[in-house]
């Protein structure tokens, strides 16, 4: 999940403290410039409605009022099984985030269609991380794009449940659509539809598009818009091929300025570091055919990591590894690195990771990267995830950050390797130069292998001991279904 965010006040943190339970943390400075604070957030059960806006030509600006909004994911209850889970937003305000003004929403309020029958969740279920979200139509409302699994379909010898991205219309309160609009995908792809959808401005023309791997595997499908209310695109291009993996877009600037964003195909991987390669956006045209083989790596992040105000990407080891004999480690250039390729399109730079601690290792890697300047200089560092919390790569300087969660959650007893809160984003929310970050943490233990389900959110001052905001999750979600 990509968090979309606005920042509150230290001083807005004081008057919510009884609603959110947002607080400064209690951490100390290190010798080394690294920080840790474990804070111990918790949110009312109260919500207030967000304040309408005018529109605005942020992506992440889901109500249009000028101001960056939160998506999380939330689960309802807990157990085996397929999770009931549902997406929340805490909405930004003129003073900042603000945990009590927010919503929840499910299948029926984003006005999906009900889930295919061969499907085990539970009918009001959607994942945050099948939602992404756009501004599709140009109207200054970003709209939730949500991957809807069907009925079962064949194609091209291939037989699966039809996947097709779905637009919940936004507007001044959120997204609010009575009945969301299938996008119109093309012929060569109708059966099966499309998977990995994500968003981008690939043109570089100011609309915002989609891109998915076609589902029958005879092409990867880029959708340029802006997109007609019917769920029609400008334009569609499906010269492109198909591969077996995922796709990672570069972000779409938040001020709305328009700027070309290029797509990364992560191959599939089970374990093992696997290969990538780049779709370079240009400015007035489509996505070039001529695509750049990079290196082995799981973790990816764009960003300006040179300064000279082009885009560069980061590929590298994010510390997971196959479990089958003979495949526990990785070639020297792979193990414990990462390369930034420059936009300039000269050779890639290589850094070294921090290093595993031996008792913390596990073969599912610590995490990704996360792009961020908290520092205001127009470079982007690299936040990476470790064994032990995060630390910021900025050429040569290296900072810790670190959030943990606690030793006790809901009367259970939590591993000390278990309690290192993860990055999950990063950006300028309170519009002072400088990037917040985001850092998140579960106690449930599928957080500790694999990073998901996580009920507890710290919004940083930069690489300080000091916190923005912090909220959780729990009292967002409603009974179970």
């Amino acid at each position: 999940m990509k968090p979309r965010i606005a920042v509150v006040t230290l001083a807005l943190c004081t008057a919510l403290a009884p609603l959110s339970g947002c607080g400064g943390g209690s951490g100390t400075a290190t010798d080394d410039g690294s920080s840790s604070s474990s804070g111990a957030p918790a949110t009312g059960t109260t919500s207030r409605t967000p304040a309408p806006g005018k529109g605005s030509k942020d992506p992440d600006d889901l109500n249009g009022d000028g101001h960056r909004d939160l998506v999380v994911p939330i689960v309802v209850g807990g157990g085996e099984g397929a999770p009931d889970e549902r997406v929340g937003v805490v909405y930004g305000s003129a003073r900042g985030l603000d945990p009590s003004t927010r919503g929840v929403y499910g299948r029926t309020g984003l006005g999906l269609p009900a889930p295919g029958r061969q499907l085990l969740a539970p009918k009001d279920s959607v994942a945050a991380a099948d939602v992404t979200t756009a501004d599709l139509d140009g109207d200054g409302f970003p709209d939730f794009v949500t991957t809807v699994r069907g009925p079962m379909a064949s194609d091209n010898n291939v037989f699966a449940a039809r996947t097709v991205p779905y637009i919940s219309w936004g507007g001044p309160g959120g997204p609010a659509s009575k009945t969301a609009t299938p996008v119109q995908l093309p012929q060569s792809v109708t059966k099966l539809g499309v998977t990995s959808v994500v968003r981008g401005d690939f043109d570089g023309d100011g609309h915002h598009d989609l891109a998915g791997f076609a589902y029958n595997r005879s092409s990867l499908v880029v959708m340029y818009g802006p997109f007609t209310r019917s769920g029609a695109p400008a334009r569609t291009d499906t010269s492109l091929p198909w591969a077996d993996g995922e796709l990672v877009a570069d972000a779409v600037a938040p001020s709305g300025t328009p700027r070309a964003t290029s797509l990364l195909v992560h191959a599939v991987s089970d374990g093992e570091q696997s290969g990538n390669t780049l779709y370079t956006a240009r400015k007035g045209v489509q996505l070039s055919a001529t695509a750049r083989q990079l290196r082995n790596g799981n973790a990816h992040a764009f960003g300006d990591f040179d300064g000279d105000g082009q885009r560069d990407v980061a590929v590298g080891d994010d510390g997971s590894r196959n479990d089958e004999p003979g495949f526990g480690t990785e070639p020297a250039e792979v193990d414990g690195s990462l390369a930034v390729y420059p936009g300039s399109g000269g050779a890639p730079v290589t850094y070294r990771l921090p290093g595993a601690p031996k008792p913390a290792r596990t073969g599912y890697g610590p995490g990704g990267y996360v792009a961020a300047d908290p520092d205001g200089d127009g470079r982007d560092g690299i936040l990476v995830a470790t064994y032990e919390g995060a630390t910021l790569l900025d050429g040569t300087r290296r900072t810790s950050v670190l959030r943990d969660g606690p030793a006790t959650e809901d009367g259970k007893q939590i591993p000390a390797k278990w309690r290192h809160a993860r990055p999950a984003g990063a950006a300028d929310f309170d519009g002072d130069g400088k990037d917040e970050l985001v850092l998140n943490w579960g106690a449930d233990t599928r957080f500790g292998v694999y990073g998901e389900r996580p009920t507890r959110w710290w919004i940083t001052d930069g690489t300080t001991n000091a916190n923005r905001a912090t909220f959780t999750t729990t009292a967002f979600a409603p009974r179970s279904s």
